[in-house]
């Protein structure tokens, strides 16, 4: 079997407003536990309990996806930052 290659360059990654993003997601699996909540006898009385869990769980895997984009979204302005001091310190200097 022959390796595939490519046969063109991967496009650049869409960038948008991934912390609204997942903290909208997050609210929204929060949100859809909550409103199951009281329906739990019906849920454990028809073995779909795994719903409600799935909520919390898609909430709190939620939490740490905020922490994460957070975390990235902050050392992405900080390399952007920085690659613009750079470029005005070689400015100043090819300017002398």
């Amino acid at each position: 079997m022959a390796k595939w290659t490519p046969k063109h360059e991967a496009p650049e990654p869409l960038e948008g407003p991934v912390v609204a993003t997942i903290t909208g997601g997050t609210i929204v699996w929060f949100v859809l536990f909550l409103v199951q909540l009281p329906f739990y006898g019906w849920f454990d009385d028809h073995d779909h309990t795994w719903w409600l869990w799935t909520c919390l769980a898609g909430g709190c895997l939620g939490l740490i996806g905020i922490w994460y984009v957070r975390k990235r979204d902050a050392a992405i302005k900080r390399a952007a930052a920085a690659q613009e001091e750079t470029s005005r310190a070689e400015r100043r200097a090819s300017a002398e």
